[in-house]
Formats: C-alpha cells, sequence, structure tokens
C-alpha cells in the first residue's frame, strides 16, 4: 500500500464516521421532532380548550353586563318616578295645609264645645249603679275633683 492510497483510507475512515455522526444526529433530531410535534398538538389541544373555557367566561360576563344594563334601566326609571311621585306630593302638601287652615280652627272649635257640653253633662248627671265601674278605673286628676265634690254633696 502506497501513501496515496492509505490517506484515501483513512479519508474514507473519517467519512464513515462521518456519516454515522450525522445519521446519528439526524435521528435525534427527528425524535426531538417528534416529541415536540407531539407537545405542539397537545398544546394545541390544552389551548382549544383554554379558548372554549375563555369563551364561556367570557359569554358568562356579557349575560351579567346584560343584567346589569337592565337593572341599571329600571333603576332610572325608578329614579324618574319617584321625582314625580316627589312633586305630586309638595302639590298635595300645599293643598292639605289650606284646607287645614281653612277648616282646621271651626272643627276644633266644635270638637272643644261637643266635649265640653258632654263632659258638663257627665258632671250633672246623677251617680247612678254603674259608676262604680267607672269608680273601679283610674281616674284622671280633674276626674278625682269632681269625685269629691259629688261626694261632698
Amino acid at each position: 500500500m502506497n501513501a496515496g492510497q492509505l490517506a484515501a483510507l483513512i479519508a474514507a475512515g473519517f467519512w464513515a464516521v462521518l456519516v454515522c455522526a450525522a445519521v446519528y444526529l439526524l435521528v435525534r433530531l427527528a425524535r426531538l421532532a417528534t416529541v415536540a410535534s407531539r407537545a405542539v398538538t397537545e398544546w394545541q389541544g390544552r389551548s382549544g380548550e383554554l379558548m372554549v373555557s375563555a369563551q364561556a367566561a367570557l359569554d358568562r360576563t356579557n349575560e351579567q353586563l346584560a343584567r346589569t344594563d337592565a337593572i341599571t334601566g329600571n333603576m332610572d326609571q325608578v329614579t324618574a318616578n319617584m321625582a314625580e311621585l316627589s312633586g305630586h306630593v309638595s302639590a298635595l302638601a300645599g293643598l292639605a295645609g289650606g284646607i287645614s287652615g281653612a277648616l282646621g280652627g271651626p272643627v276644633m272649635r266644635l270638637a272643644a264645645a261637643a266635649y265640653g257640653v258632654r263632659r258638663a253633662v257627665a258632671i250633672r248627671r246623677p251617680v247612678r249603679i254603674g259608676a262604680a265601674a267607672a269608680e273601679s278605673r283610674p281616674a284622671l286628676p280633674a276626674e278625682r275633683l269632681d269625685r269629691r265634690e259629688r261626694a261632698g254633696r
């Protein structure tokens, strides 16, 4: 074997080792690509689930916002109705004050006169058998004086 053949044999050996190393790296890279592909597929499945759950949460949020919007609209309507009612009450309060001012005095005088007449008749009336029941209840200070006066007669 001469030097050229020996050099070709060494080069072929190195070439074979280099090809074996390249095949080994390609096999490892293929495995890595397979694992990565599976991970991406799983992640896409999970992200799909995440997207579905995120969409469901967004839908629930939109429903709640719609309900809140409806409640706010109802509260605005209630506020407007309360303001209208307050205006009506204010108008009626003035009318009620006028009526009580016009009729209150004469009605009170009439009630006081009726009470005075009833009281005077009760004092002048002779003591009856039913008066014992009235004597058993606690008397007002004015009635105590009246009873003492009657007892003295």
